[in-house]
């Protein structure tokens, strides 16, 4: 009796298991459409292109430089975070709730909140444009803001999990020895957790990797300068929807590449 309700226990409904199902399948099944539909023979000369090669170098340049502002910005606001439990209530909820606006904020919106802000009529834009003639929208630098407002709080959350989760006596243990807090937050607090970071930072560089209703917003599509992987394939879809199936194919690519290189323990819900 026990061993069988043991097996009872150990399954799911069959309701359940199915609706479970279909939703793997929603998941699924349009990445399978992608490679099934991929024009395999043409795509050394889809991807060979000089346009798709300058999209690619920028897009992989701007976001390893948004992932190491990210991580720059991001740790320190984690820990911000993650030691604000004594304070009160409501400052407590407007902090969370400040990084958590850009992870359920339209892209677009995003884009046109940036625009408000440091475009040329913006409030600190304007004043940039007219002290020092530094105008931010439509240039590269545009593409990596862009990317750090809509990656940061996945860094964030990511290395405040980790810093919950992370066992403080060592770090009372080191202050009690004398060290100060900085060099407790430096050498016992980070290397504890360091997969923490490393998964924030993955999943901040593939986000921003693929971004683009903040980027087309707030920086255009300028070819070689604020053109990235999402936006030309979004254009080549209007024009050669085979180029556009190739750069959605070499972005998923790197997508899952990125993850395979990790180990279990650094990925999201991981038990390891």
């Amino acid at each position: 009796m026990a061993r069988a309700a043991a097996r009872s226990t150990g399954r799911l409904a069959w309701p359940i298991t199915a609706i479970a199902v279909v939703a793997l399948a929603v998941l699924v099944l349009p990445l399978v459409a992608l490679v099934v539909r991929a024009p395999w023979a043409d795509l050394p000369e889809l991807l060979g292109s000089s346009a798709v090669l300058e999209a690619l170098v920028l897009s992989f340049t701007t976001a390893i430089t948004a992932t190491a502002v990210c991580l720059v910005l991001g740790i320190p606001l984690a820990a911000l975070i993650a030691h604000a439990e004594s304070w009160p209530t409501l400052p407590r909820r407007l902090l969370r709730a400040a990084v958590t606006v850009p992870l359920v904020l339209p892209p677009v919106v995003g884009g046109i909140a940036l625009l408000m802000l440091l475009g040329r009529r913006g409030l600190i834009g304007q004043w940039l444009d007219e002290t020092f003639g530094l105008t931010i929208p439509f240039t590269t630098g545009a593409v990596v803001i862009a990317q750090i407002f809509v990656a940061l709080p996945f860094l964030v959350f990511a290395v405040e999990g980790a810093l919950r989760s992370s066992d403080r006596r060592t770090e009372l243990a080191a202050a009690t020895l004398g060290a100060s807090r900085w060099q407790v937050f430096r050498h016992v607090t980070l290397p504890l957790v360091a997969p923490g970071v490393a998964a924030g930072a993955v999943l901040c560089f593939t986000r921003a990797l693929g971004e683009f209703g903040a980027t087309i917003t707030f920086a255009g599509s300028l070819p070689g300068t604020t053109r990235t992987l999402p936006i030309a394939s979004y254009l080549a879809m209007q024009t050669d929807p085979d180029e556009a199936v190739a750069l959605a194919l070499l972005l998923l690519a790197v997508s899952v590449i990125v993850l395979l290189t990790l180990r279990d323990r650094w990925l999201p819900g991981s038990t390891a």
